[in-house]
């Protein structure tokens, strides 16, 4: 069977919500699924300032060779003035020995992430996750308009051909709407496919 790693990291829950999606379409694909994220890295007093979601049911990743044992790798960040969050650029930054060996060469990579504003960086967040899995040597899937709920102009919604995406509002109250979870089981479950066609 086919295995799958959802990767995430969440401020305020709302990259959670969405990999438990990705993690759904997944398994709806045929694949294992592990969700995993990386650990926080911001001090305790900005953690409890900033009112940062720490009650989760997903363990932290062991470390960066855990990747080795993936048939696909999908990771989900917040942005970070349009870029990931330096809590997932850390844990990549330690994936030099992985990249050195080839390790996750020809495996399968996506990316899905968030924003506080529709215009908010979710395109550039997204390719500087991307280009780490890029560097990598992985095949990416992204949210292809075969979901068409990305669609549309009658209501603000995410929604990427680069992942699966979602709008938060500056102060977090909006929570990943219903067909911005359904793109995240769509690319979960392209991906659990593409990789399982792939180990055949």
């Amino acid at each position: 069977m086919t295995k799958v790693l959802v990767l995430y990291y969440s401020s305020y829950g709302h990259l959670e919500q969405m990999a438990d999606a990705v993690a759904e379409g997944a398994r709806a694909g045929g694949a294992e699924v592990d969700i995993r994220r990386v650990a926080e890295t911001a001090p305790p007093e900005v953690v409890a300032a900033a009112h940062f979601k720490t009650d989760t049911a997903h363990e932290v990743i062991e470390g960066p060779d855990a990747l080795k044992d993936y048939d696909a790798i999908i990771v989900g960040a917040p942005t970070r003035f349009g870029r990931m969050p330096a809590q997932m650029a850390q844990f990549w930054d330690t994936t030099g020995g992985l990249w050195f060996s080839g390790a996750l060469v020809g495996k399968v990579g996506g990316a899905f992430t968030s924003t506080a504003s529709q215009h908010g960086g979710q395109e550039t967040t997204l390719f500087s996750i991307l280009t780490n899995l890029m560097h990598h040597g992985m095949t990416i899937v992204g949210l292809d308009y075969g979901f068409k709920g990305q669609m549309g102009v009658s209501e603000v919604l995410g929604g990427s051909p680069y992942g699966a995406t979602t709008i938060a509002d500056g102060d977090g109250s909006r929570q990943p709407h219903a067909e911005e979870l359904a793109g995240a089981r769509y690319q979960g479950k392209r991906i659990a496919e593409t990789a399982a066609k792939l180990a055949a």
